[in-house]
């Protein structure tokens, strides 16, 4: 393919990221208004908030088998699309169960979505020839932190649920149609072979490390994005202005994170980063919970973004380079185990918040940046 391309796929995979991040920051903004109007308790949301995951991993199986059959590209328009707009039915939810099969179809049309546009990914940094994996996950994080503001703003001046999510649901089906056109029209699977392409999964000891680690991150993360609105409302209780620092705090940092990741990820070696960021990780979710403020626990969000922002690039990317099987099904093996704990993250915080409170359940959640450390020195293990 001639390198004067590049750029222009890159641009339109880019975009995809950029949407599904906000996409999820718009859902995820609002969970204290959707808390709020089915009033539900602390434990009732943290069963609702199983729902999108247990989709997401329910699906994974699913979405790898159909983007090694009918390619990447036409499963992520369609994933992309249809997952704009069950973004707008969530508010339309008037009981628990509702709302619950409304986030459960969320989270299938999320995972076709992401298993998708990594695999888009994966195959564009092969014609690159270096790591840039990073800089896509840094456009979901833009996404994410642009969807935060928003959805602030949004409640700040009391546009309805409804309302502000259509809307995201116009720009978002716009520029589908827009950048779909400069997605790659095949992947790349230089890495499978007859054999073990009909594998789904094949888990050795690189996939069970590389699955570990981002399942202790994505545990942190899920419990960043569903739960820092709640813990600033109901522990930290600033001015309604203030609810979503957290949020927003984490979020730019993850954008930052990962725009910068890349060169230390090619200047350094990735075990490195990945310590380094288990060390944030811990040191922001101590610092958030065993001195709650509104300056110092914004900090503390400010720094497990940071932690988390590089780690499930790098095993993504990581994933997408082992020789024991295609992109698409090594990186659905990967996010299967990682995505676990984004499944079982929020309701647990939830259950441990309800027998507890929601600082401790925070608390124990620091575990998971020390099982990051502790793997980190195994990366090296893993033969690409």
């Amino acid at each position: 393919m001639a390198q004067q391309k590049l750029p222009r796929i890159r641009l339109s995979i880019f975009y995809f990221y950029f949407i599904m991040g906000l996409i999820f920051a718009s859902w995820a903004s609002r969970i204290p208004d959707i808390k709020s109007s089915l009033n539900l308790n602390d434990g009732q949301l943290g069963q609702v908030l199983f729902a999108m995951p247990l989709g997401q991993l329910l699906m994974m199986v699913v979405s790898g088998y159909l983007v090694n059959k009918f390619g990447s590209r036409i499963i992520l328009i369609t994933a992309m699309t249809l997952y704009a707009i069950a973004l707008t039915f969530i508010p339309q939810a008037n009981s628990f169960a509702q709302l619950f099969l409304i986030l459960f179809f969320f989270g299938i049309t999320s995972n076709m979505a992401n298993i998708a546009v990594n695999t888009q990914a994966v195959s564009l940094e092969a014609l690159y020839k270096r790591n840039i994996m990073s800089s896509f996950h840094g456009l979901w994080s833009l996404g994410g932190l642009t969807g935060g503001i928003l959805g602030a703003v949004f409640a700040e001046t009391k546009f309805s649920i409804f309302t502000h999510l259509v809307i995201i649901l116009i720009l978002g089906v716009i520029g589908i149609i827009i950048f779909s056109r400069g997605l790659l029209g095949q992947d790349i699977k230089e890495n499978s072979d007859a054999k073990t392409s009909k594998k789904v999964f094949k888990l050795d000891s690189a996939i069970i490390i590389l699955g570990l680690i981002g399942f202790g991150s994505m545990f942190c993360e899920g419990t960043m994005f569903d739960w820092s609105s709640v813990y600033f409302s109901t522990i930290i209780k600033p001015d309604e202005t203030f609810v979503r620092m957290g949020y927003i705090a984490s979020m730019g940092a993850m954008t930052f994170g990962r725009f910068v990741a890349d060169r230390f990820v090619n200047r350094y070696q990735a075990s490195v980063v990945l310590r380094f960021c288990g060390i944030l990780i811990t040191s922001g979710l101590l610092l958030a919970t065993v001195a709650p403020g509104l300056i110092i626990s914004t900090f503390g969000f400010l720094l497990i973004g940071l932690g988390v922002s590089s780690i499930v690039p790098i095993c993504y990317s990581a994933a997408g380079r082992l020789k024991t099987m295609s992109a698409s099904i090594a990186i659905t093996a990967v996010s299967s185990i990682s995505f676990l704990g984004f499944m079982i993250g929020p309701p647990l915080i939830g259950l441990l918040s309800e027998i507890t409170d929601l600082r401790i359940a925070l608390l124990a959640a620091s575990s998971f940046g020390i099982l990051i450390i502790i793997l980190s020195y195994q990366y090296k293990s893993i033969k690409f």
